[in-house]
């Protein structure tokens, strides 16, 4: 029986992932993901309220028109981690399919908010959470297991779609991270198992393969966000801190550095409160008892007046903004649009990195060179990346020895790049190592 992979989505650019695999005529999609600097651009861009075709158009969600020529029907939508270019379309694409979205227990979690959230459609597909390690027969021919990896977010795997013909591995995001700050390490045994036992073909994440040797392990930067931050035990000034809302790992870091500082840790923002309140419900991470948390817009400025009346060296407020976003948390402060005034002295921690796009470059910009205006002083970089280097590509490759290759979630210059890689590997384009671009099939006979 052959194989068959679409590329939906994330093949032209980084974000709106979304491929199809089909065994027969059953069909199983990974990932319905979002592209929010498409969204970003469009200043009154209401997603919650707007139909997928005119997001399709905006190129913010995946095509997947795309699905109707292909024959057979959707058994499953898989779903590898809770980021918003993997889940964010799954309000606006899902109910089109009679099939159950299968995740983990806080992906599945942060997919109910979003299907809560969302006003144009209704979407009554069944949630399923599957834990790493775990398997589910969605036919006949067809099981499901997800093997535990590591990433910027909690509780994510490799999906592994085991048929007839071999296993197909979908790794999307993931990075090979020995020492996490939160989890426990990649299943290598298992991946080397599956390996033994056959890969037809591996799709895989392309973002970094271009960068040399191993990407560090989120002890690194939970190491230079101490060093930082601790270094400044009797300082007076403000202490700010952003970070990726999803990134609990590192949110639980900055937090434990507050409090072993003796100031209160303090969450700011809607996305802050809503990705680490479901991972404190679901108990996948401890937070200081002193903790709290704020996401209403109200009761945020409540608490930045409050912080300026107690003495703000007594809080570090970790908030959202660090990519200058609009009416972020971090943006508003910067620009004067709370009770909050940044003085001479204050800091401002970026523990993260500008996504690689002009509109992201020019709003950090803005809110940096503003809050220099005030005297702040900006620490930057103090991160490590979610995603695998070029040796971790090469030893996935090595653990899993797949028949073919399909580089996916990056735009041509990366999964270029990853095919560049391959031929180093020993592997050969248009043969066994396949460039695919959105909308395009490649048949696995």
């Amino acid at each position: 029986m052959d194989i068959e992979v679409i590329a939906v989505g994330g093949y032209n650019e980084v974000g709106r992932n979304m491929t199809a695999v089909r065994y027969g005529k059953e069909i199983v999609i990974f990932d319905m993901g979002l592209r929010l600097d498409q969204v970003m651009i469009h200043e009154d861009a209401d997603i919650e309220n707007m139909h997928s075709l005119d997001l399709i158009e905006m190129k913010a969600i995946p095509d997947d028109t795309i699905m109707n020529t292909v024959e057979g029907s959707v058994k499953a939508i898989v779903c590898t981690h809770g980021h918003l270019d993997h889940i964010g379309a799954i309000p606006k694409l899902a109910h089109r399919y009679n099939a159950p979205i299968i995740s983990t227990p806080y992906t599945t979690e942060l997919i109910r908010q979003q299907i809560a959230g969302e006003q144009k459609f209704g979407v009554n597909n069944k949630l399923f959470a599957l834990k790493s390690g775990q398997r589910y027969t969605i036919s006949q021919s067809l099981t499901l297991e997800f093997v535990r990896s590591q990433h910027s977010i909690i509780d994510t795997i490799m999906a592994v779609l085991h048929t007839p013909r071999g296993a197909v591995v979908y790794a999307n995001d993931f990075k090979l991270d020995r020492t996490p700050v939160i989890g426990e390490p990649p299943d290598f045994a298992r991946l080397r198992q599956i390996g033994k036992e056959g890969v037809v073909a591996l799709i895989v994440e392309s973002v970094n393969v271009s960068d040399k040797g191993r990407c560090p392990s989120e002890r690194i930067a939970r190491d230079l966000v101490r060093d930082t931050i601790t270094s400044y035990e009797d300082d007076k000034n403000a202490i700010f801190v952003s970070t990726f809302s999803s990134h609990i790992a590192r949110v639980k870091t900055i937090a434990e550095c507050a409090y072993e500082i003796g100031r209160k840790p303090v969450l700011l923002g809607r996305s802050m409160e809503r990705y680490s309140s479901a991972a404190e419900q679901l108990k996948q991470v401890a937070f200081p008892d002193t903790l709290s948390m704020f996401g209403n817009r109200r009761t945020v400025d409540r608490t930045l007046r409050r912080i300026m009346k107690s003495g703000k060296d007594k809080f570090v407020p970790i908030v959202t903004g660090h990519q200058g976003e609009p009416g972020a948390i971090l943006t508003r402060i910067v620009m004067g649009d709370t009770p909050y005034k940044l003085e001479r002295g204050d800091k401002i921690l970026f523990s993260a990195k500008v996504i690689p796009n002009p509109l992201n470059y020019g709003q950090r910009y803005l809110v940096e060179a503003r809050a220099k205006m005030s005297g702040v002083r900006i620490f930057d970089e103090l991160h490590v990346s979610g995603h695998a280097y070029r040796e971790d590509h090469y030893e996935l490759l090595h653990l899993l020895n797949p028949e073919h290759v399909i580089p996916s979630h990056g735009d041509i210059n990366m999964t270029g790049e990853y095919a560049k890689f391959g031929e180093e590997c020993g592997f050969t384009l248009e043969n066994d190592m396949h460039i695919l671009r959105n909308g395009k099939r490649l048949l696995i006979q």
